[in-house]
């Protein structure tokens, strides 16, 4: 096995990365010349750039040289605008797909990281199942279900789709801002819905896919992987202020509020043509019932498991945060 990964230097790529340098995969990582080395340098020595970009079919097609899988995990989580996240979310993966096809019958098993997002919400009470007609709420969510199509459809080898949910762990920068809030005492809470969700640490994650490399039941499959607890916002907010050792109060922001607040940040994205996280799409993802997706698949047809539980993922990105001064 030679596997090739996109997206080595962002969150979950990075510990994708120390997976397989832990399992001595020989690997090969598709760089571009501006990627940040911040989490991958002490594996440099052990795998072998090759550098291109999702945009550029004739770097794709030559960084699959001499590979027999690929994970594909590269892609943006916010944009200016949805135009964005079709030309490099769905157009690389549409690129990816065509260089595999490109390098068959070498090229074995494609592993592409979506998102619970593709599928929709979910509950406690109806969560999402892979089976279940995808409904997702914004274009975000909407480019990874475009993209697993362009995979289902289009791969001719095989291939499996992954849906994690929320991702959490060390060195993520998204679940930060409410590390923050919470280490300042505040738990935010978006109106008076409590929205249900499950996670993943990314450790987790990152061991699940690499299994799926070589799973013989995977093939063909899309894979929600989640841990199997189901908490509200306020029960996760508790859980942080337990481990950083604070006290908290609630702090209800009214969804107009909040509804606002995106608006201007999308229309200042817009202005300083400079993409945030917040804006109307993560107004549509705070607001849907809830991010519960069912598992079923993952634990009894594949037999894996997310191990790690809510409180001790929660304990190890607090200590990881605190040694690296992010709080």
């Amino acid at each position: 096995m030679k596997v090739l990964l996109t997206g080595a230097s962002g969150f979950v790529g990075s510990h994708i990365l120390d997976v397989l340098c832990e399992r001595e995969v020989p690997t090969v990582l598709l760089l571009r010349n501006s990627s940040s080395r911040r989490f991958i340098e002490p594996h440099l020595p052990r795998v072998e750039l090759r550098f291109g970009s999702l945009e550029d079919s004739a770097s794709l097609k030559n960084a699959l040289g001499g590979v027999t899988h690929v994970v594909h995990c590269a892609g943006i989580i916010k944009a200016r605008h949805r135009s964005e996240f079709d030309r490099i979310n769905v157009g690389g993966t549409r690129r990816i797909v065509e260089a595999v096809n490109a390098h068959r019958p070498g090229v074995r098993r494609l592993v592409y990281i979506s998102s619970v997002a593709a599928g929709g919400p979910g509950t406690s009470s109806a969560p999402m199942l892979e089976s279940n007609e995808p409904r997702p709420v914004s274009a975000y969510g909407r480019s990874k279900l475009a993209s697993e199509l362009e995979v289902s459809r289009a791969c001719s080898a095989e291939y499996v789709i992954v849906r994690p949910a929320a991702v959490y762990g060390p060195r993520d920068t998204s679940f930060l801002s409410l590390f923050k809030a919470v280490n300042r005492g505040f738990a935010p809470r978006f109106g008076r819905h409590r929205q249900e969700l499950n996670l993943v640490y990314v450790r987790d994650l990152a061991e699940i896919v690499v299994t799926l490399l070589s799973h013989d039941g995977a093939g063909g499959l899309t894979v929600n992987v989640a841990c199997p607890e189901v908490v509200t916002g306020d029960q996760l907010c508790d859980s942080i202020a337990a481990v950083l050792g604070v006290r908290i109060r609630e702090l209800t922001i009214p969804l107009g509020v909040v509804r606002l607040v995106c608006w201007i940040a999308t229309a200042a994205s817009a202005v300083t043509r400079s993409p945030s996280i917040i804006g109307l799409d993560k107004y549509r993802e705070l607001t849907a019932p809830g991010w519960v997706c069912d598992t079923t698949r993952l634990t009894r047809e594949l037999r894996l498991e997310c191990p790690t539980r809510l409180q001790d993922g929660i304990q190890a990105t607090a200590k990881w945060y605190r040694e690296h001064g992010w709080v």
